[in-house]
């Protein structure tokens, strides 16, 4: 694999890692770890029930629920200083 290639490849590995980490921190920071008792099966059932309900009818009105519901917590979250 040619050098360019390879920096190519991990530049883009190193942000779907960082992709994922945040979607993982986004599962932590809503408590279901913990209501759930860390029970995977459960959490995956919980995300499976969320993409058949945006595949249904109700997709327009779950979107504008749950955008709405994430926007105005990330606005009232404490600011972190990193």
């Amino acid at each position: 694999m040619a050098r360019n290639d390879m920096r190519t490849w991990q530049v883009e590995r190193r942000k779907r890692t960082r992709h994922l980490i945040e979607l993982g921190g986004l599962v932590v920071k809503t408590g279901i770890v913990e209501l759930t008792n860390d029970d995977r099966a459960m959490i995956y059932g919980a995300l499976i029930w969320i993409a058949a309900k945006l595949q249904s009818r109700e997709r327009e009105h779950a979107r504008e629920i749950w955008s709405t519901t994430g926007r105005e917590a990330f606005i009232s979250e404490p600011k972190r200083n990193d």
